[in-house]
């Protein structure tokens, strides 16, 4: 009996030893890791900051297209499918796929005691979020969710809300004097993969196993961000996807499919043409008339009987969520206050100018190609964009229409290149170009996600009866940015380079726009002549030299008698400091609204007289 108690105590030592040892093991294992805040960096470095790389693998569901991941790291397709050897920015990709994604990293002082190196990316809560969700599967343990943590102390993890936007820390190095005299311009960012081991981590980037080790030490653990130094990045050799091979199951399949699509279609058909022929027979038998009263979609009705064969939709349905925010006007009453859409009543194009219930409304007549228009229209408010009051449905031509307040000094186009009469002076000038300086603000900064115009123009800016000006005409708009389009619409003399050339959206392409309506208002002229020259080329050398040199060339640039002796010519250079600076070739170098509304408003010229009734348009006009 003793010797089996013997026994058992010594069993009981040995797993007692066997887990102190583990433990210890453990502790000397987590104390080797790098810290999970980030990799620290001394901020005065010359090496900071730098561009650089960071590997990533595309991922189902979300991050499959390069535009998702464009967005996500805050920069173009095109930015990413020119490193990673993609010859089409619109493919889709494959999971695991090698990406290298462009970064700049920055050596950043998150308080008093920690300066971390990273690129600062922001990023827009969404439902479900948390830090550790989106560190680790959205930015795949390119950073930590402590480091987030650091570096949004003003954030409480366990209460994010939709909408906040937060700095993600995705971690980074730049090369030191020694790396770059042996030859490395990059460090790129590598997660360390279950896989991995640093010998195959140096055969694809073609460096060698003793610069990774230099670089990150012997203790690389799973997960952990590592810097591979490489004088050029690798040519990727992208996948191409597997052919669809389809088996005799699959085709036996496909055909019971499509005998079986083909009788829905049938059956279909049959109940739309029985459908329309029962309309028609109704419309003969009410005179005419294909809704009673109570049917109107001006009255909320949902009916889409009226629609032409093949157009099985419901219109109204696309729009539900606007019902409870918009008036919802019926197609009787707006053809009554237009009279039937008379040319009289026509504002520009195809906006005709009503009046229901004694208030008077701009109303825009569209095919069915408002849907985005309307998404985008909700999500705005603010004094210097025009108001939408209201749409309307109309099922029988398909057409929507989009009413609006009514802006009573029409665009600033017609005040600057047609109404030779009635020149606006400077002040009424700096002020406009403020207005419309806020509103673009309010819909870069204060949306969510940021709203692009890409289409600021003169004409799209209009003015109400106190001479304040209001944008116009959201149809282009985009929700989002950092995306390339292959369709480039705009209107010529406005549109930036980069958005011509390469198809960037960005909120940095309404800046531009906004620099050319800026360079209007100095010059008087338009963005583009009869002989199809640019007003943006012709600024080129007038900043050039000494400040009277300067003066000089500005004043036979300008538009004659725009300066008079309540105004300044320090006001006007400083608006053509602000235009040029909005016109720079690189979108990177272009201010942001904030700072050209900063710059615009230190201005002594805005100080005005305002009446209780603000202005008029004679106290604004050029004495």
């Amino acid at each position: 009996m003793k010797t089996k108690s013997t026994h058992v105590r010594a069993t009981l030592y040995f797993f007692f030893f066997f887990f102190f040892f583990f433990f210890f093991l453990c502790n000397i294992h987590v104390q080797a890791q790098p810290s999970t805040i980030g990799y620290t960096c001394t901020a005065n470095q010359s090496a900071y900051p730098c561009q650089t790389y960071v590997f990533y693998r595309p991922a189902a569901p979300d991050f499959l297209d390069l535009a998702s991941i464009g967005d996500l790291f805050s920069v173009s397709r095109l930015m990413i499918s020119n490193p990673s050897n993609i010859s089409s920015p619109a493919s889709p990709l494959i999971p695991d796929q090698s990406l290298f994604v462009p970064i700049t990293c920055s050596c950043n002082t998150v308080n008093s005691s920690i300066t971390i190196s990273y690129a600062a990316l922001p990023y827009t809560i969404k439902s479900g979020n948390t830090f550790y969700i989106v560190s680790t599967q959205f930015f795949q343990n390119l950073t930590t969710y402590q480091s987030v943590e650091v570096v949004n102390p003003t954030f409480e993890p366990t209460r994010l809300n939709i909408g906040d936007v937060i700095t993600f820390p995705i971690f980074c190095k730049c090369p030191n004097v020694t790396q770059v005299q042996n030859g490395v311009n990059y460090l790129v960012s590598y997660v360390f993969q279950p896989s991995d081991n640093v010998s195959s981590i140096a055969s694809r980037f073609g460096a060698t196993t003793q610069s990774i080790t230099d670089v990150n030490g012997n203790n690389i653990q799973t997960f952990d961000t590592i810097f591979v130094p490489v004088s050029r990045l690798p040519n990727l050799t992208q996948p191409v996807p597997p052919p669809l091979v389809v088996g005799e199951t699959e085709k036996k399949g496909a055909i019971i499919g499509l005998g079986v699509g083909l009788g829905v279609c049938a059956v279909s058909l049959v109940l739309v043409l029985g459908g329309w022929y029962r309309e028609r027979r109704m419309i003969k038998k009410n005179g005419g008339k294909s809704y009673g009263d109570e049917e109107k979609l001006g009255v909320g009705g949902r009916s889409g009987i009226g629609l032409k064969m093949g157009e099985d939709v419901n219109l109204m349905a696309d729009v539900s969520g606007c019902l409870d925010k918009y008036r919802v006007f019926g197609i009787d009453e707006l053809r009554e206050a237009t009279n039937g859409f008379d040319e009289k009543s026509m504002i520009q194009g195809s906006v005709y100018k009503g009046i229901i219930d004694g208030e008077v409304y701009a109303i825009k007549k569209m095919k069915w190609n408002a849907y985005d228009e309307l998404k985008i229209l909700q999500k705005v408010n603010h004094g210097n964009l025009v108001k939408l009051e209201g749409f309307c449905i109309e099922p029988e031509e398909a057409n929507c229409y989009l009413v609006y307040e009514y802006v009573e000094n029409g665009s600033l186009y017609s005040w600057l290149h047609q109404r030779k009469n009635d020149k606006l002076s400077w002040k009424t000038r700096l002020r406009i170009a403020i207005d419309v300086a806020n509103g673009l603000q309010y819909i870069h900064e204060h949306t969510r996600p940021k709203v692009v115009h890409k289409d600021i123009k003169s004409s799209n800016i209009l003015l109400d009866s106190n001479m304040r000006a209001k944008i116009a005409n959201f149809g282009l708009a985009k929700s989002g940015c950092n995306a390339i389009t292959m369709h480039i619409v705009g209107t010529q003399g406005y549109i930036a380079q980069e958005y011509l050339t390469d198809g960037v959206v960005s909120t940095k392409m309404d800046v531009f726009s906004y620099g050319v309506v800026l360079l209007e208002l100095i010059s008087g002229r338009e963005a583009i002549d009869e002989e199809g020259r640019v007003l943006w080329a012709s600024v080129n050398g007038i900043l050039d030299g000494k400040e009277e040199r300067k003066l000089m060339r500005l004043r036979g640039w300008m538009e004659d008698g725009l300066v008079d002796e309540s105004s300044s010519m320090e006001s006007v250079m400083g608006a053509l400091v602000v235009a040029v600076a909005c016109l720079n070739r690189d979108p990177a170098r272009r201010p942001g609204m904030v700072e050209i509304v900063y710059a615009l408003s230190k201005s002594d010229d805005l100080v005005f007289d305002i009446s209780e009734d603000g202005f008029s348009p004679r106290q604004v006009m050029a004495r």
